[in-house]
């Protein structure tokens, strides 16, 4: 069953049970593209909500909406705040407009709600209309661009709460490897002794840095051009109105959120867009280099490096018997490689915005969002089926670093370096220990040989003793 809506192009069918109209079904028809729907992200829809309620509370308070349609708007918003409405946002996260579908999309659900709540059926717009309502004092150039701010503020929240977690997960590793000596590489050769704790907690610490980092970036998402309308002039908005409607969302949601101080210049500027997605890029990027020292130190299990054992998680080949693969931090990789390549899709889209409005604002909040979403979820992903679950090879670490040629720096003190050098040629030639090549030349004694390659004294500055 249809209800018939009609616009500027005509009349359409619109499904009789549906609260989105015409403008959402003309996108729908017009639009298949990824396949992936606004309502895959619920916290876009929320921020639209609070944005429409934000507008219909300064709409009213200014005089320019009755009370009784104000009050039908914000139950609505309400309501869809919830989740309840979700489904009724079809229409593809790509789309041509600048963001016009997804705003009508939202003008329309809250007015056909705002309807029921009043008593009316839906699509009896004369009552409350999408256009001359919830729309009111607004465009998509200023509603949708501040829906999308807050929509990546509250994602940035939780995806925070995520990193958090995984560091955590990290810095515990650390405390439990921190006995564990290992000899640490350079340029993949061997360099110097360290602990696996340091290692991990060396892991933990650059992930946590990016915690401040995320914070940073996503305030700039706090200044909003509600108020602008069309390009930042105003029009059609009541005097007062940007200010009061900054204020309204930030009681609303508890954000401290304000207004642009020139609206012409915060119309088409996608900056803060560019510096947060390059946030979610750095993350991407430390996540995915921990991740290759991960498959590196788990390499093996007698052919690698096998410094360390990651979970058993799924059987790794369809020919070869016995492989078990590092799935887990692969899985991790490719999603930094996506976030990695959505930064890039900012950064045009960004760039590509001409004069008063950037029309690609659709594909920044698609890619935002998505990158955000599949972070936290690979987080999780490693944290739990990985991290949790890695255990040393103890023995092993300790091994290498007894045999490795790397241990001769501790040494340049005091043989010096021109003797460190002559051993550590002959150990590599002669397939020798560096510790009995010292022996063998006379250059220490055993017990300071010995003080010397005491594993404490080549894990941080100490004083060197004649």
């Amino acid at each position: 069953m249809y209800r018939v809506e009609n616009d500027l192009i005509g009349d359409l069918e619109v499904p009789e049970n549906a609260y989105y109209g015409i403008q959402t079904q003309r996108a729908v028809n017009n639009f298949h593209i990824t396949g992936i729907k606004l309502s895959n992200y619920p916290e876009l829809i929320k921020a639209l909500a609070y944005v429409k309620w934000a507008a219909a509370e300064t709409n009213c308070e200014l005089g320019v909406l009755d009370e009784n349609i104000k009050n039908a708007i914000v139950k609505a918003c309400q309501e869809i705040i919830t989740g309840k409405y979700d489904k009724e946002f079809p229409s593809d996260v790509i789309q041509g407009g600048a963001g016009t579908s997804t705003n009508m999309n939202i003008n329309e659900v809250v007015a056909n709600i705002a309807l029921e709540i009043m008593g009316h059926k839906k699509g009896e717009y004369q009552y409350c209309s999408p256009h001359d309502h919830v729309n009111l004092s607004q465009s998509t150039n200023d509603a949708y661009p501040t829906s999308i701010k807050l929509a990546a503020i509250n994602s940035n929240m939780i995806l925070i709460d995520h990193l958090k977690q995984l560091i955590e997960s990290f810095r515990n590793k650390g405390k439990e490897f921190m006995h564990v000596l290992k000899m640490g590489r350079t340029q993949l050769q061997d360099a110097v002794p360290m602990t696996l704790g340091q290692e991990f907690e060396a892991f933990a610490e650059t992930l946590s840095e990016d915690v401040e980092r995320l914070t940073q970036n996503s305030n700039l998402f706090l200044e909003i051009n509600m108020g602008a309308t069309a390009i930042g002039t105003g029009l059609n908005a009541i005097p007062g109105y940007a200010e009061l409607c900054a204020k309204k969302l930030a009681e609303i949601t508890k954000l401290p959120f304000i207004s642009a101080k020139n609206l012409v210049e915060a119309t088409p500027d996608t900056g803060s867009y560019v510096i947060y997605s390059s946030a979610l890029k750095r993350v991407a990027i430390k996540l995915s280099k921990i991740c290759n020292d991960l498959r590196l130190l788990s390499s093996g299990p007698r052919c690698g490096l096998n410094e360390i054992n990651l979970p058993a998680m799924q059987p790794g080949s369809s020919i070869m018997p016995g492989k078990v693969n590092p799935v887990i931090p692969e899985a991790m990789n490719q999603t930094c490689f996506k976030v990695i390549g959505n930064d890039l899709t900012v950064t045009m889209a960004a760039e590509s915005g001409q004069l008063q409005l950037n029309v690609m604002e659709p594909v920044i909040a698609y890619s935002l969002l998505e990158s955000v979403h599949i972070l936290m979820n690979a987080m999780d992903c490693l944290r739990i089926n990985c991290i949790d679950g890695i255990t040393a090879n103890e023995q092993h670490c300790k091994d290498m670093v007894l045999n490795s040629i790397g241990i001769v720096t501790a040494l340049n003190p005091y043989i010096g370096y021109k003797n460190s050098t002559k051993i550590a040629k002959e150990a590599l030639e002669k397939n020798l220990s560096v510790y009995d090549l010292v022996l063998e030349n006379k250059l220490l004694s055993k017990e300071k040989l010995d003080e010397i390659l005491n594993p404490q004294n080549m894990l941080g500055p100490h004083k060197y003793k004649d």
